[in-house]
């Protein structure tokens, strides 16, 4: 629906706003290709950005005003004060880390089913594709103009290939 928004109104800028993980789900601390996929999906289809709706909350996802249970990005147990970070955390660092304000995504395809893929030069000319596998282990072979790179891509990881 974004990139149906985007050709109606190409002058409006989105953003991938308010998303976070529910702490109840037995997943919330592994689910990092979950969230690779929603963070790609939301990039490749012009959002501008990702901003995630808490960054911390307690072990029982307080506080919290809203109807549903949410996780923070990180947990911060109430009483021991001990840090767990959450999957979204880990998909948010993959992203983060390696694609920088300003970046510009260009064009990427792919042939493997159940690897979703972003592609992005940043302001220093650095370049960066971020691979999410949710599927099983597998090979994948990376194609940029003469260059070629083979990654072994991890059941349910996200990867990042950095060159430039």
């Amino acid at each position: 629906m974004m990139s149906k928004v985007h050709d109606a109104h190409p002058d409006v800028e989105m953003y991938w706003t308010e998303g976070g993980p529910d702490y109840t789900n037995p997943d919330y601390l592994t689910d990092w290709a979950k969230w690779g996929r929603t963070f790609t999906g939301a990039l490749r289809n012009w959002c501008q950005s990702i901003t995630g709706w808490n960054l911390a909350l307690d072990e029982k996802g307080r506080p919290n005003i809203g109807p549903f249970p949410c996780g923070g990005v990180v947990t911060i147990h109430s009483q021991t004060k001990e840090i767990t970070r959450s999957g979204q955390y880990w998909a948010f660092a993959q992203f983060a880390r390696f694609i920088r304000r300003g970046a510009q995504r260009f064009d990427s395809q792919s042939v493997l089913q159940n690897v979703n893929h972003l592609g992005v030069e940043n302001p220093d000319g650095r370049r960066a594709v971020v691979l999410t596998n949710s599927a099983a282990d597998r090979t994948a072979t990376l194609h940029m103009g003469e260059m070629q790179a083979e990654l072994n891509l991890t059941e349910d990881s996200v990867t990042t290939l950095v060159w430039g």
